[in-house]
């Protein structure tokens, strides 16, 4: 049996992240394969005319693919 070290996350719940294509909120996060694997909550445009139809869009993506944001 080995025990795996996982660093503790560089992001938190609710804080605005961003990255290639866009930004959002962190969801949630989990340990993965020695790093972290996030939940993002893109952000959300302009309203269209035709209103919004379903939930809005979540992505996940791993601690390397974000950066912080001003936010």
């Amino acid at each position: 049996m080995t025990a795996t070290l996982v660093k503790m996350p560089k992001f938190s719940n609710t804080q605005w992240v961003s990255f290639v294509g866009g930004e959002g909120i962190v969801r949630s996060y989990t340990p993965e394969s020695g790093t972290w694997t996030y939940l993002i909550e893109m952000a959300l445009g302009r309203e269209p005319d035709f209103g919004r139809v379903g939930a809005e869009t979540m992505i996940l993506l791993t601690e390397a693919d974000l950066r912080t944001t001003g936010f």
